[in-house]
């Protein structure tokens, strides 16, 4: 029952997020709702609906009739086979699982596998920087798409500062 709470509050936060998207705030409190990354700007992009939830950083989108796997930038997931891959996995899904989501391209179109490579935004909250920010994803720097690296890196030193959630399993090193 415990390990439900952090997710019914991050629920109950994006449900607050979808009716005014300005006000969630930044906090540095105790669950994961409070460690939402939001912007005050949402970037112009693509927009598609999250029809699958593939991993902790990967999820399928349906956009203009067509099926899209999506890999985002910036970070990495728990592997299948690691500890903390369900977790993370999870907190994906809580954040975009059947949302209209928007996705900016930064430098590249797609990885090597084909999928397309974008940041996602879930109304004003950033999710690859939530999901840092939360625990669940280590920092990774893929060149050429590294804008957001340094932000990325400042979330990643605070989550395991206080052993957030991945951190605290040892996964990341």
């Amino acid at each position: 029952m415990k390990r439900l709470i952090p997710y019914a509050l991050l629920i109950f936060a994006l449900m607050l997020v979808a009716c005014e998207p300005q006000s969630i705030v930044q906090r540095g409190g105790g669950t994961d709702s409070d460690w939402l990354v939001t912007v005050s700007r949402v970037p112009a992009g693509e927009t598609a609906r999250v029809t699958r939830i593939i991993d902790g950083d990967t999820i399928d989108v349906e956009m203009n009739g067509q099926t899209y796997r999506v890999r985002y930038i910036g970070m990495d997931t728990p592997e299948r086979n690691e500890r903390c891959f369900r977790e993370a996995t999870d907190a994906n899904r809580v954040l975009v699982e059947g949302q209209t989501i928007r996705m900016e391209r930064d430098v590249s179109e797609t990885d090597r596998f084909g999928r397309l490579l974008r940041y996602i935004y879930v109304g004003d909250v950033f999710v690859n920087a939530t999901l840092v920010r939360q625990g669940y994803a280590e920092v990774r720097r893929y060149h050429p798409d590294v804008r957001e690296h340094d932000d990325f890196m400042r979330w990643r030193r605070e989550a395991a500062a206080n052993n957030r959630n991945c951190h605290a399993t040892g996964v990341f090193r």
